[in-house]
This record gives structure tokens, C-alpha cells and sequence, in this order.
């Protein structure tokens, strides 16, 4: 199965692709449609098969990405040369197509010799976006995947602010671009950028309807996870709750254990349903290490 699963072009540190094989066991097989209130980088939905998906993300920058792929579904070739003209302007390094970097830069600096070579460049379109009105998704894709553990953090000001990474547009970004946007191009997708409550209160959910939940985790330390705290944990699983008793199929993952932290709250709520325990790959924004953590996938039915 895991020779078969399509990579999201974000490329998350610690995103689920290479734990979908055990999450992806417990989903249904008959899915009308895949709803997905915190769908990030995508890497779920582009491996569930349903009639139709609706997607969410409260990041802004998130779904404008989101979108501006799917705008190119039916010609990913254009896509592809866009971004290009982009990396050949600033001349950023770009494997795919041609080996730029110096061979003295890379006896220099053997480890990072990427970050070296396109910080320059990268500082400079970082600056042309960020002195635009900010919503050229073409560029800020480019920045996400040239810059630091390919994320996107934004200053208090609004701003741009993620520093350049040991990272090129390389040929796992192209394939991971060009299967996205095949893929996309035969589904029935809905983007929706709101809170997940207000997605999901106007979103009509029916009995082959299927909802899987990524939430920020509440004991873990990446960038995204602290826009969560106990109260948003709660506010989700009461609704969680009463979801269950309408009838409505879902699954949730979430971290139980992190470094001596536990989460309690969830640990307790989830007794209630179906626990599997999943063997994680999270990396620590910090450091980029493994940790020793529990992750688990709850479900609410057989």
C-alpha cells in the first residue's frame, strides 16, 4: 500500500504520509463525502477515495495554495513553468532540471551547501513578496518549499518571516506537484478557509458521509500547536460527542503522550470509542528529531 500513497507537494515536517498506511486501514471503504476541517498540507484526502471531498483549513495561505493548485488541475504543465520562471529569476537552485551549486560550495559546506547557495536569492523574493499585497500563492509556494522545514510562519506584523532551509526544488517536489494536480483534477472538491466549528456548522453531514480530524495537538510544541489550547480541545471533543449521537461516522488523531507530558483530557474522553494505537513518525519543529511519543487514531465505529 505505501508504494501506492501520493505525497502532498507542502511537505510537512511530520505530516502523516508515512503513518497513512495505518490510519488509512481503520477509514471506511464507502465514503459519499470526505470532510476534512483541518486538512493542512492534504496528504489524507488525496489517499481516501470518495465521491466528493470538503476541505478546510484555517490558514488563509494554506487554502490559497490549496487553490491555486486546483486552478491548474487541467494544465499542470503551465504550473510547473510559472514556478520556474520564478527560481530562474532569483536563480535558485533547481535539481530537477540542472546541478547549479558549485563544487567548491559543496567541499565547503558538504551538509548545507543548499542553504548557503540560495539563501541570497531566497532573502530577496521573500522581500518581493513580502512587499507585495501578499497573495502571489506561485511565490509563497516557492518560499514554503525553499525555506526552513518547508513551513509557513507569518511575524506579528503579517509578514513573511521563515529563513531559507537546506532544501531545492528537487524531483520529489515535481512529482509530488504533478500527482496532486492529476489527482485533483478527477474529484469534486470544495476549499472552505474558516474555524472549524463554522465550517462544520454549515456543512450538512449525512450517514455515508465521513469526517476525519487532525487537530492541532495540545501537548506537542510545533508552530501550528499553538494556535490550540484545553478550551478548543474540549469545544472539539463535546462536539465529537454529539456527532456520535447523531449518527455521523468519524476519527480523530491526536497525541496522548509527548516527552513526560500526557494528555489527559483526550485520553479520558477516547475510552468511550475505538482507540488504535498508531507508531509515529513526529518530528519536533525544534530540532528536527524524532520523539518518543503515543499517537492514536479514535474511531466511532466497528
Amino acid at each position: 500500500m505505501k508504494n501506492s500513497l501520493l505525497r502532498s507537494p507542502f511537505f510537512y515536517v511530520g505530516d502523516k504520509y508515512k503513518i497513512l498506511p495505518q490510519v488509512l486501514r481503520f477509514f471506511p471503504s464507502d465514503i459519499d463525502v470526505f470532510i476534512e476541517p483541518f486538512t493542512g498540507g492534504g496528504s489524507v484526502f488525496l489517499n481516501v477515495k470518495a465521491k466528493k471531498y470538503l476541505l478546510n483549513d484555517i490558514d488563509k495561505n494554506i487554502i490559497g495554495i490549496h487553490k491555486t493548485l486546483f486552478s491548474f488541475s487541467k494544465k499542470p504543465d503551465m504550473f510547473l513553468d510559472n514556478l520556474l520562471k520564478i527560481i530562474k529569476k532569483y536563480n535558485l537552485s533547481r535539481s530537477y532540471l540542472e546541478d547549479l551549486v558549485p563544487v567548491e560550495l559543496k567541499k565547503l559546506y558538504p551538509k548545507t551547501y543548499y542553504k548557503v547557495y540560495n539563501k541570497e536569492a531566497y532573502e530577496q523574493l521573500r522581500k518581493h513578496f513580502n512587499d507585495s499585497d501578499m497573495t502571489d500563492f506561485e511565490t509563497l509556494y516557492i518560499l514554503m518549499i525553499y525555506g526552513f522545514n518547508r513551513m509557513i510562519r507569518l511575524n506579528s506584523k503579517g509578514k513573511f518571516n521563515l529563513p531559507v532551509g537546506n532544501v531545492d526544488f528537487n524531483k520529489n517536489v515535481e512529482s509530488a506537484l504533478y500527482n496532486y494536480l492529476h489527482y485533483v483534477n478527477d474529484c469534486d472538491l470544495t476549499y472552505k478557509n474558516k474555524d472549524w466549528a463554522d465550517f462544520l456548522r454549515a456543512t450538512k453531514i449525512k450517514k455515508k458521509d465521513f469526517i476525519y480530524f487532525d487537530p492541532p495537538y495540545l501537548i506537542t510544541f510545533c508552530e501550528y500547536n499553538k494556535l490550540w489550547n484545553e478550551t478548543h480541545e474540549k469545544s472539539l471533543l463535546n462536539y465529537l460527542d454529539r456527532l456520535n449521537k447523531a449518527g455521523a461516522r468519524f476519527a480523530i488523531s491526536n497525541v496522548t503522550d509527548y516527552k513526560g507530558r500526557k494528555n489527559k483530557l483526550f485520553s479520558d474522553w477516547a475510552k468511550k470509542y475505538n482507540v488504535h494505537d498508531i507508531k509515529s513518525n513526529y518530528i519536533s519543529y525544534h530540532n528536527n528529531s524524532t520523539k518518543c511519543i503515543k499517537e492514536v487514531l479514535v474511531t466511532n465505529y466497528d
